[in-house]
């Protein structure tokens, strides 16, 4: 990613440092944490983050790229690019399309192994279990299970 920066006269582009997954998930707590235990503006601000979401080709809203295990239904493709697994997704509920676009955020344009091993305690701490109950809990672990997938299957043709 680059960002402006003014050298005299002229901008010049330089490279900005990419944050890493603590880095992300950290910017994620602290947002929440705004919200305090306002369960209602949590889960509109869940709502509102799902529309963050690159549009999704209807190509691909079929039946093999729903996640097994949702409730709704969560379409979700990836592709390799430059060794790194970029995710696009969608939801037919907006709730849903906000949780899957949290992983997006945190894990998207990552080497396959960062997002294989990543930690995503940010779901712990702001008490996403609380806000959106234990069958939605089931489908966001189906979210992070298939993103982790797709990473694995990159990380595994990248070493073939």
């Amino acid at each position: 990613m680059k960002s402006p920066n003014q050298m005299g006269n002229s901008i010049v582009f330089v490279e900005k440092q990419m944050s890493t997954i603590k880095e992300v998930q950290d910017e994620i707590v602290s947002e929440f944490e705004i919200l305090g235990d306002d369960k209602e503006s949590t889960i509109f601000y869940i709502m509102e983050l799902g529309g963050n979401l690159k549009p999704f080709p209807e190509t691909e809203r079929k039946e093999e790229n729903i996640i097994k295990g949702c409730q709704s239904k969560v379409w979700l493709v990836a592709e390799e690019n430059e060794g790194k697994v970029q995710y696009q997704a969608d939801s037919n509920t907006d709730i849903t399309k906000g949780l899957i676009s949290l992983l997006i955020r945190v894990l998207d344009n990552r080497r396959p192994d960062e997002i294989i091993h990543a930690d995503l305690d940010f779901i712990q701490k702001i008490g996403m279990g609380s806000i959106i109950g234990s069958q939605r809990s089931n489908g966001l672990a189906a979210m992070i299970k298939q993103m982790k997938l797709y990473a694995l299957a990159f990380q595994t043709k990248q070493n073939a």
